[in-house]
């Protein structure tokens, strides 16, 4: 007898169906999986037959024959060992067929008959409604996670037995249900570390406001143990909650790189990923046999905080390039081409040389020349990547010791949370949400200039020798600076400021650069 369920595979961050098909007939006794699978896949075989027999079910002496189509793509994952055997218990007359129509399974199964939980719930839920389908059945732990899609409804199911149930009762069936309005609302920024534990510094600090407030990348130059770590650990606490579609994009990647915790439906909180200076190319843009998240996907939403910049390797840091320019990261397999987010804010601290106290001469024992080459580790195309650069002095035992009363974090966010919504009603219809993430054309449509103000960026132009990505970079920065004021023009004191980030001190930056 032959029977069919629909169940879904992850390319990227992105799913497809899949149609799990069964047949059981005369011939040699064996269970055979076909359609260009992978091994884990090809288990499912056996894990399938010794869960049922565990539960109670004995495969006949016949020949089951399983195929996944469509056949010309390669399956990975042990995702498919669930309607693996509900396809088998159709054709086995254990359940309806009817039962399987309009329906997707996923989820691996343990020997004991077990259901266990698995990766990219959120992304094979949302494949599943983008085909018509509002009905999914996926491991009790993985429920949360799939129900808070609209118009869809998941169940469940912690064992082959519950599945059963549910297949021969699907009216009975609870579905789950996520009040995901309430999650939104009921959410709070990071309390655990503010700025208002950040003595001095001011500059630094204001910086990280118009970062934050324009979701711009940030470079932090200073000696070492002067606060640059401090101030990038409290910018998550200053940006505003997450809107719905952050928060579902966050959760489906995290979910897709098997980091969602379990039983959890929404990330909420942004991310803030700090990986060490030994990190991998491919871990930090993401890649491997079968691609995945790497660090700036896993940072979207929220920070990537890259401390000791120029010790990372040369290759990761040039790996960044296009994600920080396109917002997305694409691999090319010769299986296909996986696309992951990068809309992250890139925030990089570095020393200003080896010794860490370059220019300070009574400090410094570095030469000219190794403070070249120390800063030539980053290279000026990735430097044209970053919007606001800033310098971190060192601090006085005054300042560091004195009693004086700072901002807080959240007098701060109120800022940053108007200059948002400043940005959301002004962008409203289009795929850009924030000032950095606007192209060239863009930039002039929506941030336009008086004859003053065009004056003035064409003389920094030239005495910079500014690229014209910096150019618009420029522009952008001093957008975000109108804003946080609740200012519709750009003026002249927005532009000084925002050139005044664009790069160090002419005797701070060596040759090398």
């Amino acid at each position: 007898m032959f029977s069919s369920v629909y169940s879904a595979a992850l390319n990227g961050l992105d799913a497809y169906l899949v149609r799990v098909e069964a047949d059981i007939s005369d011939g040699m006794p064996q269970l055979l999986m076909v359609g260009y699978l992978s091994s884990e896949v090809r288990e499912a075989g056996d894990r399938v037959r010794t869960a049922l027999r565990n539960t109670g079910i004995v495969l006949p002496p016949r020949r089951i024959t399983v195929n996944l189509a469509p056949a010309g793509i390669r399956k990975a994952g042990s995702r498919f060992d669930l309607p693996v055997a509900a396809a088998i218990l159709a054709s086995l007359e254990k359940i309806p067929g009817d039962s399987l129509k309009n329906v997707m399974l996923t989820g691996e199964l343990s020997l004991s008959g077990r259901v266990l939980p698995v990766p990219g719930i959120l992304a094979l839920a949302e494949a599943a409604r983008d085909n018509g389908i509002h009905r999914c059945i996926v491991p009790e732990q993985n429920a949360a996670e799939g129900a808070v899609l609209d118009g869809m409804e998941v169940i469940g199911a912690s064992s082959v037995a519950q599945l059963i149930e549910l297949l021969r009762h699907p009216k009975e069936a609870a579905c789950v249900r996520v009040d995901t309005d309430r999650l939104l609302r009921e959410q709070s920024c990071s309390r655990e570390a503010d700025f208002s534990e950040i003595n001095g510094q001011a500059m630094a600090k204001r910086a990280a406001e118009v970062a934050a407030a324009g979701m711009h990348n940030l470079l932090m130059i200073g000696p070492p143990g002067a606060g640059k770590t401090m101030i990038a650990r409290r910018i998550a606490g200053i940006l505003p909650p997450v809107t719905l579609e952050e928060a579902l994009e966050m959760t489906k990647i995290y979910s897709v790189a098997g980091l969602l915790p379990e039983n959890t439906s929404l990330l909420l909180g942004r991310p803030f990923r700090a990986p060490h200076h030994t990190v991998t190319a491919e871990a930090l843009a993401g890649g491997g046999r079968i691609p995945s998240p790497g660090e700036i996907s896993l940072s979207s939403g929220g920070i990537l905080f890259l401390d000791e910049f120029p010790e990372f390797k040369r290759n990761a840091l040039e790996i960044l390039r296009q994600p920080l320019e396109e917002r997305r990261v694409c691999i090319s397999r010769t299986a296909g081409t996986y696309i992951f987010p990068a809309k992250c804010m890139l925030v990089a601290a570095m020393n200003p040389c080896a010794c860490g106290h370059f220019p300070d001469r009574s400090r410094c024992t570095c030469t000219e020349g190794e403070v070249s080459r120390y800063l030539g580790k980053i290279s000026r195309p990735l430097l044209d990547r970053i919007d606001i650069c800033t310098e971190v002095p060192g601090i006085s035992y005054e300042e560091l010791t004195g009693k004086q009363e700072n901002e807080s974090s959240a007098s701060i966010r109120k800022r940053v949370e108007a200059a948002h919504r400043m940005q959301q009603e002004r962008y409203e219809g289009l795929p850009v949400r924030f000032n950095a993430y606007l192209n060239g054309s863009q930039t002039e449509l929506y941030c336009p200039l008086g004859k003053k103000e065009k004056n003035l960026l064409k003389n920094v132009f030239g005495k910079l020798n500014l690229s014209a990505r910096a150019y618009y970079k420029i522009i952008k920065t001093a957008r975000t600076i109108a804003d946080l004021e609740q200012e519709k023009r750009i003026l002249e004191q927005h532009l000084l400021e925002a050139v005044r980030y664009r790069l160090p001190d002419g005797t701070y930056w060596g040759k090398g650069v």
